[in-house]
């Protein structure tokens, strides 16, 4: 069975923000940047259900620009057979990407779909669920364990609740959550592997998919900066507080 995974090139979650002067977004010019950690953990479950014997190919895939090849290099050290980058210099919205992947499901013909639940710069978590509704597949959502069997997915997920164990027909959408696994770090002699691997390069127009922005950004500020807290003599002057606040003691 062949896996398709998605990887997004992202801002390294140990780099603190830093939001432009001008307000229009975050400012990604020399800081560094690596794959989406929801993603790692997506590579990281498709290189162990291979090493199980259920998978037999991994094609990584990424929607992004140029240096975005530089995460797919990293998927394919870490394990990833192939990788397809589809280049877009502009920045693709979530139902753009669910779009262009669902033509590359139709030329690759991949068993199963394992992605983020969500990429830590836009936080949408929209796009394997869009991408299972392109499809008419079914999906599990924040997976915490996954596993393959006679033509199904067992998928146990994270819910409200605890946990939801659901039965998936393949072919299936499934989205990775923190919980599922840990990534594995990249050996040298694999990094250097990774080079000869075969990588196509591929453009939105390829498939005819229409990039184009829907959504429009106003402005991008910091979050408020957290108030310090106030320190009360007694019961009394708490209820005092509160009643100032319009908050009722009862």
């Amino acid at each position: 069975m062949k896996v398709l995974v998605p990887v997004k090139r992202v801002l390294d979650y140990n780099v603190k923000p830093r939001i432009k002067a001008d307000g229009s977004g975050v400012d990604l010019a020399n800081v560094k940047m690596s794959m989406n950690p929801f993603d790692e953990i997506a590579v990281e479950e498709a290189i162990r259900l291979k090493e199980k014997g259920a998978v037999t190919e991994i094609v990584a895939v990424s929607i992004g620009e140029a240096k975005s090849q530089e995460t797919l290099r990293t998927a394919l050290a870490m394990g990833c057979d192939r990788a397809i980058l589809v280049t877009a210099e502009s920045r693709v919205e979530p139902l753009a990407v669910a779009k262009i992947l669902a033509k590359i499901v139709e030329e690759e013909a991949p068993g199963l779909v394992i992605l983020g639940k969500q990429a830590i710069d836009d936080d949408n978590n929209q796009t394997g669920q869009m991408l299972a509704g392109l499809l008419g597949w079914a999906q599990g959502t924040f997976a915490s364990k996954v596993e393959i069997a006679d033509g199904t997915a067992t998928v146990t997920r994270e819910i409200d609740g605890g946990l939801e164990t659901d039965a998936l027909k393949l072919p299936a959408i499934v989205t990775t959550d923190l919980r599922l696994n840990e990534p594995r770090y990249a050996s040298l002699p694999n990094i250097m592997k990774a080079k000869s691997k075969p990588m196509a390069q591929k453009t939105p127009a390829d498939y005819g998919v229409d990039i184009a922005p829907r959504i429009t950004t106003l402005k991008v500020v910091e979050p408020a900066k957290r108030a310090g807290g106030t320190k009360v003599a007694d019961v009394d002057e708490l209820v005092t507080k509160l009643a100032a606040m319009g908050i009722s003691k009862s």
